[in-house]
């Protein structure tokens, strides 16, 4: 592109940006695209696989999305919501694969079951209670339970083994679960974007200004490498930065800017050294989170495919910090307190002391300390085993309210009154959502194409439950689901033959 005008600028070089640069792209191939990353790869944030996107959420195995209310009713209005915004994903990903914009599915996404294991009476009646209301509806109708000792043992050998034979145990198991490795999802796409003229990546470069005038956004761009800088103009932009998309917010100076702030976590993984450890657990399994615990910190032994390896996570353990990104600056926090904001954040902070009290204590908790909590999952647990691993950071929204701050730990995308800037803030769940919340972005802020006829023929070609509900209709989700889990290969007998035969890359080949 030789033009200094871009149709649309994308701020970092996450999934995020790389799913909405891909949709634009198969809407509209004439869109002159920019892609602005400060690191020298792709996906080496929040979408890296080592820095906690990973599982797929389609909140199977996730208790935290199905809270129980006072009354003991389990509420899964939040779980039929996320689900039904993955098989968003699985659908559009589904699409690229049978374009070719995308390799075999094994590049990128496995079989993998979702469970999610308790132990205690207590929580082995909420969980039964939380089977009954999910199976109850279609999309969680292949969920299994179980409290039979033996019968886990054979779902999940590691967490069993050694755990003492009077303690209730309860589980529940979806086969068809699967395990996504974002960061490879990414490169894939930026490749694919690549291949066409008007597109161009800036690795190892940073967006140091936003302004808007004359109906371009006019976008200051440093070279990292070359101590160079230049301007762009852009009719869009994008705000896909990770952690760093608040401050860039703020940069743009969008009247929306002001009801938000953040408020990072950082965390580390525990990983597992022994091949012959890692063979043993095929799968992702969740337990409950501690009392005052942020959604990141979740427990969970979790078998994933990373860069092509096995790999076997635990955690991750939340911390205290100040930066927004994992190779940010401890400013980072700091700078982004402003005078329209420090007082909802107040707020915010006062009515989660239980978390704070947490994050510290977590913080300071010494390795001995994150073993033994492992042995809960893994009784068998041997340190020599394990390693430590630094995760990603994760900049929770607070945003203003009517009565002061509230605490979100979703995901959101904030767009300005003339659609001309877009940001993606939050975190869990993230990237398994990616595709979902780039449609918000595209139906807020390109609604003239949206309304088109040629647009919304597209969209439904790319995916098919588009603007219909798979929550409120079983016949479309079971349709979309036998073409998705065929083509990404997610069962082991698929429904149906797809056009192009993919050979089948199940966790179990994989590490077998």
């Amino acid at each position: 592109m030789n033009s200094d005008i871009v149709d649309v600028c994308l701020v970092g070089g996450g999934v995020m940006s790389a799913t909405l640069g891909m949709l634009l792209k198969q809407l509209d191939p004439s869109l002159k695209i920019m892609m602005v990353e400060q690191c020298d790869q792709i996906a080496q944030e929040s979408s890296d696989g080592w820095n906690n996107a990973g599982t797929g959420h389609a909140a199977y195995c996730e208790l935290n999305y199905t809270p129980k209310g006072k009354d003991g009713a389990i509420n899964i209005d939040r779980a039929l919501q996320i689900n039904s915004e993955f098989e968003t994903s699985l659908q559009f990903w589904s699409y690229l694969v049978e374009q070719s914009a995308l390799p075999a599915p094994g590049e990128f996404i496995r079989r993998t079951p979702h469970m999610s294991f308790v132990w205690g009476e207590e929580d082995c009646q909420f969980l039964k209670k939380r089977y009954e209301s999910m199976s109850a509806h279609p999309l969680f109708g292949e969920m299994k339970f179980s409290d039979d000792p033996e019968q886990l043992k054979k779902w999940m050998p590691l967490v069993m083994k050694g755990r003492p034979a009077e303690q209730p145990v309860a589980a529940t198991n979806v086969g068809h679960g699967a395990d996504v490795d974002f960061g490879a999802l990414t490169r894939k796409m930026v490749e694919g974007l690549q291949n066409d003229d008007n597109f161009r990546l800036l690795l190892q470069h940073k967006v140091r200004n936003l302004e808007f005038s004359d109906n371009l956004w006019h976008v200051d761009i440093a070279n990292g490498k070359q101590k160079t800088s230049q301007s762009v103009q852009a009719k869009f932009v994008f705000l896909g930065a990770g952690g760093a998309a608040l401050r860039l917010l703020q940069q743009s100076k969008i009247p929306e800017a002001k009801q938000y702030a953040g408020f990072p976590v950082s965390g580390r993984w525990l990983v597992c050294n022994n091949p012959a450890v890692v063979k043993q657990h095929m799968a992702k399994v969740y337990g409950q989170a501690p009392v005052g615990a942020p959604p990141m910190s979740v427990p969970h032994l979790d078998t994933r495919i990373i860069d092509g390896k096995p790999a076997l996570l635990f955690g991750p353990f939340a911390g205290m910090t100040s930066k927004f990104l994992k190779n940010g600056s401890r400013l980072d926090l700091l700078e982004s307190v402003k005078p329209y904001n420090v007082g909802f954040m107040i707020n915010a902070g006062l009515d989660n002391l239980a978390l704070t009290h947490y994050l510290i204590k977590e913080a300071f908790q010494p390795a001995n300390a994150r073993i033994e909590t492992l042995r809960r999952f893994y009784p068998h647990a041997e340190a020599s085993d394990w390693r430590y691993e630094t995760a990603g950071q994760r900049v929770q929204i607070i945003k203003k309210t009517k009565t002061g701050g509230s605490l979100q730990f979703g995901t959101e995308v904030v767009t300005s009154q003339d659609g001309s800037l877009a940001a993606l803030l939050g975190a869990s769940p993230g990237a398994s959502t990616s595709v979902q919340a780039m449609l918000q972005v595209i139906e807020r802020c390109f609604t003239e194409c949206t309304e088109s006829l040629q647009w919304k023929q597209k969209l439904k070609v790319m995916i098919p439950s588009y603007g219909e509900s798979i929550i409120d209709d079983p016949a479309l989700a079971s349709r979309v689901r036998q073409w998705t889990d065929s083509t990404l290969r997610l069962r082991k007998h698929t429904f149906t033959e797809v056009q192009k035969p993919i050979p089948c890359s199940t966790i179990d080949e994989l590490v077998a």
